[in-house]
């Protein structure tokens, strides 16, 4: 079931590698035009989560429902990673989220197959994209391979946004950045939720997390520790004193935290 307001409720969610379990019945929501953030120490599930909702990851128990474009509860707990797009659900994993032999262009029409309508729609859609995305305008014709790190963000973000979503779950979308760009990445998906796109992220850059999300939630050995609105957990002495720390810096490192061993 899920709620009116809500865009994504995963229930009791259960997953893992093998006999490797790592999530032990997580539930999140995430409300519709809503910045969610879920951060945790390392090993705590964060991406396998996101890996669980889009279907990458088995569902061992639990269930994920959905709001589609039409605005219809579908149960995706058992659907495929390629059948999400035309639900309006968009997935940006960690780091090694481009095509690198491949043009930006055609990055982004690659994205564009469960978009209706055909070349048309997605000339249009292309135009709404890339008012948001100057950088990656000026580069369609290049190679991706060959743009920077926070480029090659902008570029994943930017395919991600083409097939008209209704939810974004971002995966670690500061990884691998100088932290002179970490904000302004944030500062870009603050923009979506403005317009009312739904995102879910996972982020190691847990105080700069906090600050950009209306909610967040804290994992902890797969299992959900703390959750409320991101200021407030930033402000929260328990939070900073368990995760943020005092004196150190305020993230919890840029490893990919839950891939199985």
């Amino acid at each position: 079931m899920i709620a009116d307001g809500l865009i994504l409720h995963s229930e009791g969610v259960a997953s893992g590698y093998g006999d490797a379990k790592i999530l032990h019945g997580v539930d999140i929501k995430v409300g519709k035009g809503a910045f969610v953030t879920v951060m945790g120490p390392n090993g705590s599930g964060k991406s396998t989560l996101l890996k669980t909702v889009v279907g990458l990851v088995r569902h061992q128990a639990g269930a994920t429902t959905i709001r589609d474009r039409g605005g219809q509860a579908v149960d995706i707990t058992r659907a495929r990673p390629y059948a999400l797009g035309a639900l309006g659900v968009s997935y940006v994993p960690q780091m090694a989220n481009v095509f690198t032999d491949m043009s930006v262009l055609e990055n982004l029409q690659l994205a564009s197959l469960s978009l209706l309508g055909g070349r048309h729609a997605f000339q249009e859609r292309l135009e709404t994209v890339l008012e948001y995305f100057p950088i990656v305008r000026e580069r369609l014709s290049s190679r991706a391979g060959t743009l920077s790190g926070g480029q090659r963000q902008m570029l994943a973000m930017a395919r991600a946004l083409i097939p008209d979503p209704v939810l974004v779950l971002l995966d670690e979308p500061s990884a691998g950045l100088q932290p002179d760009l970490v904000d302004s990445v944030f500062n870009k998906i603050r923009e979506f939720s403005a317009l009312g796109l739904s995102v879910l992220m996972v982020e190691q850059k847990a105080r700069q997390a906090l600050e950009f999300s209306d909610y967040a939630y804290v994992l902890e050995m797969g299992r959900n520790r703390f959750e409320g609105a991101g200021p407030a957990l930033a402000a929260d002495p328990k939070i900073i004193d368990l995760y943020l720390g005092a004196g150190r810096l305020p993230d919890f490192g840029d490893e990919d935290d839950d891939d199985a061993t």
